[in-house]
Order: C-alpha cells, then sequence, then structure tokens
C-alpha cells in the first residue's frame, strides 16, 4: 500500500467516524425530551375539516366527471402532463437533502472553528426538516393507500367503460388499486409547505409547483381529484406534525408560534463551505498564531 492509499484511507475513516457521531448527536436532539406547546390553531383543524368534507363530495359529485373530462383532452396534453408528473416523485426532495445532510455529516468536526460549525448545524436543521416533512407523510401514504385499495380512474374505463369512483379492492396492494391518497399530491404540498416555511422567497414558485402537480394526476388519469385533495391533506398535516415535533425541541422554529428562527446568511455560508474545503484553513491557522 502506498503513502497516498494510507493516507486516503485514513480521511475515510475519520469521515465514517464523523458521520456516525454526528447522526446519534442528531437521532439524540430530535428525540430529546419535549417541551410544552401552545394548543393547535383551531383554525387548522377547521381546514382539515373542510378538506375532509371536500374530499367526500368530490367522490360522490366531481371525480367520475373529472375522469370523463381528462380521458378526452388531446393526447399532446396527457403527454405534456405526464412530463409534469413525474417531477412529484419525492425522490426530486428526499435524495438531494438526504445526500446534503450526509454531506455535512460528514465534514462537521470540533476541529472546525465553533462558528463555522454552528453554521453547518444550521443547514443540518433545516435540511433534515425538509427530509422528514416530506419523507414522513410520504411513507403514511404508501402504506395507507394500499390498504385502502382504491382502484385508479383508468381502472374503471378498462373494466366496465367509465370511470367508477366506488371501485375498491382493499388490502390487495396492487399499484393499480393505490389510488387514494395521492402520494404525489401529498409529496408536493408538504414540499411547498417545508420549503416556504424556511425559505419564504420561495413560496409562489413552490405552490405554483404544488398546483401544477396535483393536476397533473387527474390529467393523467393516475387520481380522482378526491385523491388529490386527500394526498394534499396528508401531507400538510404530516408538515404540521413534523414542524410541532422540531419546534418541541427548540430546532428551527419557535415554540410559541411555529415561525422558523432566521438562517445564516449566504455569505456566512459561503465562507463555512470556504473553511471546510480548506480554501481558508491557512489564513485561520496565521490568524491563530497572531492572537
Amino acid at each position: 500500500m502506498t503513502t497516498a492509499d494510507a493516507r486516503g484511507e485514513r480521511r475515510l475513516a475519520v469521515l465514517a467516524r464523523n458521520a456516525a457521531q454526528n447522526f446519534e448527536r442528531w437521532i439524540r436532539a430530535l428525540l430529546a425530551p419535549p417541551l410544552r406547546l401552545p394548543r393547535p390553531n383551531p383554525g387548522a383543524f377547521a381546514a382539515a375539516a373542510g378538506l375532509v368534507a371536500a374530499t367526500v363530495a368530490s367522490m360522490f359529485f366531481l371525480d367520475a366527471a373529472a375522469s370523463d373530462w381528462a380521458s378526452h383532452e388531446p393526447g399532446w396534453v396527457r403527454g405534456a402532463f405526464e412530463r409534469i408528473t413525474q417531477f412529484g416523485l419525492s425522490g426530486w426532495f428526499l435524495f438531494p437533502s438526504g445526500f446534503v445532510l450526509l454531506a455535512l455529516a460528514a465534514v462537521i468536526s470540533p476541529a472546525l472553528p465553533r462558528r463555522v460549525q454552528a453554521i453547518l448545524t444550521a443547514l443540518v436543521v433545516r435540511f433534515g426538516f425538509v427530509f422528514l416533512a416530506i419523507g414522513v407523510p410520504g411513507l403514511f401514504v404508501s402504506i395507507v393507500k394500499r390498504g385502502i385499495g382504491r382502484a385508479r380512474p383508468f381502472v374503471g374505463g378498462q373494466i366496465g367503460g367509465h370511470d367508477d369512483p366506488f371501485l375498491y379492492q382493499a388490502l390487495v396492494w396492487r399499484p393499480d388499486y393505490a389510488s387514494m391518497p395521492s402520494g404525489h399530491a401529498s409529496t408536493a404540498v408538504a414540499a411547498a409547505i417545508a420549503i416556504g416555511a424556511i425559505w419564504p422567497q420561495s413560496r409562489a414558485a413552490m405552490w405554483l409547483y404544488a398546483f401544477l402537480i396535483m393536476f397533473s394526476r387527474v390529467i393523467v388519469l393516475a387520481h380522482h381529484p378526491s385523491d388529490v385533495i386527500a394526498g394534499a391533506l396528508t401531507g400538510a398535516a404530516g408538515v404540521y406534525l413534523v414542524r410541532r415535533w422540531f419546534a418541541a425541541r427548540r430546532l428551527l422554529f419557535n415554540r410559541r408560534d411555529l415561525n422558523s428562527f432566521p438562517g445564516p446568511s449566504w455569505p456566512r455560508v459561503k465562507h463555512a463551505l470556504d473553511c471546510v474545503m480548506g480554501r481558508r484553513a491557512a489564513k485561520i491557522e496565521r490568524g491563530r498564531k497572531a492572537l
């Protein structure tokens, strides 16, 4: 083994040790005893009740008509939305945020200046919140929808020539009977709320994205409108619960109003990343010696 190989193995060992220690510390922070939170806003319960009522009403009065309308749209329209709807997959958010968390876990070290550690930890909390706020309701939807066993709109057309919103086969665990709730809608709404809560400037763009994804699921005959409403409710509820979980542990959100704490500015983040990459290591060392 050459000297370079040995040095490389030592670096990998250090990164792996950092990652293990940091993930252990982060999990402890997430499982810390909670602080007392104010009771949920009654408006949140009213909104949830309204969405449940809209879901039920849609099943009786809208679902079949929407599927019939979507089935008669031109092929180029459905083709365009087939491409758009792919951006509703949770992997577009979970893989990047998970990669960032892994990278930060590997590089955060006690050897870094405390200010740099604090900035990188602030990023960890934000990307961790996005990962959990999207992943938790997504996992819930993936399990529940297969237990409910509601047929997708195209199934009714194959069987009887028209969509039947009340066609169910519970617990069959088949993708064509996994219509309610919509996983894409859950992901899109969860992403819009979670990312908008941390970076308010993104709210308009994220909600435009969410509505496009939800609309696309009806156009491509993957879901009924009621499935999309139920998915949106699940995503919103999941983000709300994860947000309260974080706030109860003084992570990212104020426990009184659930507003996010200010994050580090881009120049500070860039400085921290430069330090990690070693671009400022020599300057920092010289500054320490001068002190």
